[in-house]
C-alpha cells in the first residue's frame, strides 16, 4: 500500500481527512501519520521520524526549514485558525465580548478542557490568557489538560461536569462530535494562527506531498477550508 506520511498539528486534522478521498483518487496514496500538539510534532521530526510532509504553525515550519529539516521552497500557507470557546452540544452558548466576559465565563465553569499548555499553540495561549485575566490560580484545579485539542474536545463532549467549557483551536472544535463552537476569544485575548505545510528534506514521496499541498491550498477548496475552520489562506 502506498502511503504519504504526515506530522501535523491537530488543527489541520479535519481538513486533511476531508481531502483524503480526493488525494487517493489523484495519487493512489493513502495518508497516515500523527496529529497533535505542534511542539511535540516538531520534536518527532527532529528525532528522525521520517514523514513526507509537515503541517504546523508558520513559525515552526520556518524554524524547521532553518534547521534543514523542511524544504524552504515548499513552504505554503494553508490558512489562519482561531483559538475559540467550545461547549457540549446542547449546553447554553457561552459568549465573551470582552476580557471581562471571558473572565466571568471561565470562572462560572466547573471544568475547563484545554490542550497541552506547554506544547500546543492553543494550550500555551490559554495559559497566558488565564494569567492575563488574573485567574490562573483560581481555576488551576478546574483545568482538564490533554495532549492535544482533539482529545480535549472528545473529553468535553462526554464530561459529567455541571458547566464545562473548552478552549482550543476552532478547527478541532468543528471536527469533534458532541461539542459546539461557541465563539472566538474576545479582542485583547484572541489568537489567530497561520498554519503552513512543508515538504521534509527526507521525504520519500515529495511529488505526492506537493500534490497534497496543492489540494489543501487550491482555490477550488476555499469553501472546504472555511467549513473546516480556516478563515483565510491563499484565496
Amino acid at each position: 500500500m502506498s502511503t504519504l506520511n504526515i506530522l501535523s498539528g491537530g488543527a489541520a486534522q479535519g481538513l486533511v481527512a476531508s481531502m483524503a478521498p480526493a488525494f487517493k483518487a489523484l495519487t493512489g496514496f493513502d495518508i497516515a501519520g500523527e496529529f497533535g500538539a505542534v511542539g511535540a510534532m516538531a520534536d518527532k521530526l527532529r528525532k528522525a521520524t521520517p514523514p513526507d510532509i509537515v503541517i504546523l504553525t508558520a513559525a515552526l515550519v520556518a524554524k524547521l526549514a532553518e534547521e534543514k529539516l523542511v524544504v524552504a521552497a515548499s513552504m505554503t500557507d494553508i490558512g489562519l485558525v482561531e483559538t475559540a470557546l467550545a461547549v457540549r452540544t446542547g449546553d447554553p452558548q457561552v459568549s465573551a465580548n470582552d476580557a471581562t466576559g471571558l473572565r466571568d465565563a471561565l470562572l462560572a465553569s466547573d471544568a475547563i478542557y484545554v490542550p497541552d499548555t506547554q506544547a500546543s499553540t492553543a494550550g500555551i495561549h490559554v495559559a497566558n490568557v488565564l494569567q492575563q485575566l488574573g485567574i490562573a490560580d483560581q481555576v488551576v484545579a478546574r483545568l482538564r489538560i490533554f495532549p492535544n485539542g482533539a482529545t480535549a474536545m472528545r473529553e468535553l463532549a462526554t464530561s459529567k461536569a455541571r458547566r464545562p467549557i473548552g478552549c482550543t483551536q476552532s478547527t478541532e472544535i468543528i471536527s469533534t462530535r458532541g461539542v459546539t463552537l461557541s465563539g472566538a476569544l474576545p479582542p485583547g485575548c484572541e489568537l489567530a494562527t497561520m498554519y503552513t505545510a512543508g515538504i521534509t528534506i527526507a521525504a520519500a514521496h515529495p511529488q505526492q506531498a506537493h500534490d497534497l499541498i496543492d489540494l489543501l491550498t487550491g482555490a477550488g477548496q476555499q469553501e472546504q477550508r472555511r467549513r473546516a475552520g480556516f478563515i483565510s489562506g491563499r484565496d
